[in-house]
């Protein structure tokens, strides 16, 4: 049986989706038509646990995770290590996209995102 979402996780969530940084919205535009392509629902900001994930497929447990340099530091490196275990502990593959990447490689990005969905 799913678990309720606080409304305050709501809340924040709906104001995380419209602050959406350049990459992010450039890829929504392209994962928002996965469902019409693949059948696959894809929520973005969308909260788990305690966690708000940048995208979730969460019918293949797959977060996919924009990561601008600030995730480079090393206090946010730990940070993100617990939250990725936490996910792994429940099922969730945790896939990590650099924004500079996003930006070099865009097609190359979703070459792999669609690899790990087992789509190509």
């Amino acid at each position: 049986m799913p678990t309720r979402v606080p409304q305050t996780a709501i809340r924040r969530s709906r104001a995380m989706r419209k602050n959406l940084t350049d990459g992010e919205a450039r890829l929504w535009s392209e994962l928002k038509q996965f469902k019409r392509l693949y059948g696959l629902h894809v929520r973005r900001q969308a909260p788990i646990g305690p966690y708000f994930a940048d995208f979730a497929v969460q019918s293949r447990k797959l977060v996919i995770e924009v990561d601008g340099e600030h995730h480079f530091q090393p206090d946010r490196l730990e940070k993100d290590a617990k939250r990725d275990a936490w996910l792994a502990e429940r099922g969730y593959r945790v896939l990590r996209i650099d924004t500079g990447e996003l930006d070099e490689n865009f097609d190359g990005c979703i070459e792999t995102i669609l690899r790990v969905l087992g789509l190509a």
